[in-house]
């Protein structure tokens, strides 16, 4: 199976993290593959989509403005499998005025058709507990 171009990856990752940051779960929605597999830290095992949608409806309406700091990003490509690493700090507004600051490393594949088939995300979970309550 041929690997994603750089630009399909690229294009991918700017439009995931755009519709988050524009509450557009719906975006998210169509850019995700349907069996896309989604672990983050302290998760026993994968989600799927249903469940992974979910999470980030959680955040976008837990959140009042949210605002990625791109750090580092780089693409791979093993012929078979492509997609990027990326270093971010998630900047995020609750609606009681709670900010956070959560550094985030995230490992995501990319397919041809420019849908994302897997996430792996890692972050110190206690970074996200201002928006809990």
């Amino acid at each position: 199976m041929p690997a994603a171009t750089a630009e399909v990856i690229v294009e991918a990752a700017d439009r995931l993290f755009s519709a988050i940051e524009k509450s557009d779960v719906d975006a998210v929605d169509r850019l995700w593959s349907d069996d896309i597999a989604v672990w983050r830290v302290g998760s026993r095992r994968d989600d799927g989509k249903t469940r992974a949608l979910r999470v980030i409806d959680w955040f976008v309406g837990a959140t009042t403005e949210r605002h990625y700091e791109i750090l580092d990003r780089q693409l791979f490509d093993d012929q078979s499998v492509s997609g990027f690493v990326q270093q971010h700090v998630l900047h995020a507004t609750g609606h009681a005025g709670q900010s956070i600051a959560l550094r985030v490393c995230i490992v995501i594949r990319v397919a041809t058709s420019g849908q994302i088939n897997r996430i792996d995300e890692y972050f110190d979970p206690a970074g996200i507990a201002p928006l809990m309550d």
